[in-house]
């Protein structure tokens, strides 16, 4: 059946790939061949239009070797600090929206939800309790694998809209399945809108990360192995900004003609494990480490 889309639709696309390099690189590859010629919220003059599309990725399995794309916007270092702020929460202490610092941390949301009226006003009342989402979600799928209900969410209809950056992710959701000997994790993300080219790859590799330490705390519950599934990663808006067209086009280049295992790495090259180490020995020392050395 082919599909009767004009050309004021948003296209919709579907990309699967064995890791996260390969993802990354197909997802972007695919956005910028086929995605739409829009305007943003953030364009400056002269931009050009971005290109963008409602995406659905999935990754067979998110820890598969290479998981590290060596040439995404960012480091090793970078990354470190990223996977500590969503699982660990180290940068939750940035959240201060009264002094017109961070509104949320997905961390925040994820593991600690307490919707208010305007985030903006310390003294705006909290009148319920903040929820541990990630501990529901173990706690559910350790009491009945099958159940449908293991999701978390971020948005707070109740403030978002008002600030400037509400967002990006909006929902998690996870289920086992039933193996020989133990059980898989699947997992799905949603999110609202996502910058393609700078933001996917560090928020998949935390994500993942997460998805892997919900599967860990599901089997010590349970006393039987969990192993992580496939990710599916779905964007309503997956987009790559135009004012990145110049550094993309030339990355986007050696996508289009060589393997992306050529800008691929192991978890265990030299180089990543070198840097990953030393970040870790930082950001033990002072949170706030990466941020300071980025001035």
């Amino acid at each position: 059946m082919t599909l009767s889309l004009t050309t004021a639709d948003v296209p919709t696309i579907s990309v699967t790939a064995e890791c996260l390099p390969e993802a990354w690189e197909k997802a972007v590859v695919a956005v910028w061949r086929q995605g739409l010629a829009i305007k943003t919220q953030y364009d400056k003059p002269g931009d050009p239009l971005s290109k963008d599309a409602t995406v659905m990725i999935t990754v067979a399995n998110p820890f598969n070797e290479p998981r590290i794309h060596k040439n995404f916007p960012g480091g090793p270092e970078e990354l470190e600090a990223y996977r500590q702020e969503v699982v660990g929460g180290i940068h939750d202490h940035w959240i201060d929206p009264a002094a017109g610092k961070w509104t949320y941390t997905y961390h925040e949301r994820l593991f600690a939800y307490s919707p208010v009226e305007e985030l903006r006003d310390s003294n705006s009342p909290k009148p319920f309790i903040a929820v541990d989402q990630i501990q529901y979600i173990i706690d559910s799928l350790s009491a009945c694998s099958h159940t449908r209900r293991a999701q978390a969410i971020t948005w707070m209809p109740s403030c978002d809209p008002k600030t400037e950056d509400p967002p990006c992710l909006q929902r998690i959701w996870c289920r086992l399945v039933q193996e020989m000997g133990g059980y898989v994790l699947n997992m799905n993300t949603h999110w609202r809108s996502r910058d393609l080219y700078k933001a996917w790859f560090m928020n998949t590799y935390a994500l993942t990360d997460l998805q892997k330490t919900i599967a860990d705390k599901i089997s010590e519950k349970i006393g039987a192995p969990v192993k992580v599934g496939r990710y599916v990663d779905i964007s309503d808006s997956l987009h790559i900004y135009g004012s990145y067209f110049d550094n993309a086009e030339i990355e986007i280049g050696k996508m289009e003609s060589t393997s992306f295992t050529d800008r691929a790495w192991d978890t265990s090259h030299p180089a990543f494990e070198m840097m990953t180490t030393e970040a870790r020995e930082k950001l033990a020392q002072d949170p706030d480490w990466y941020a300071k050395a980025k001035g």
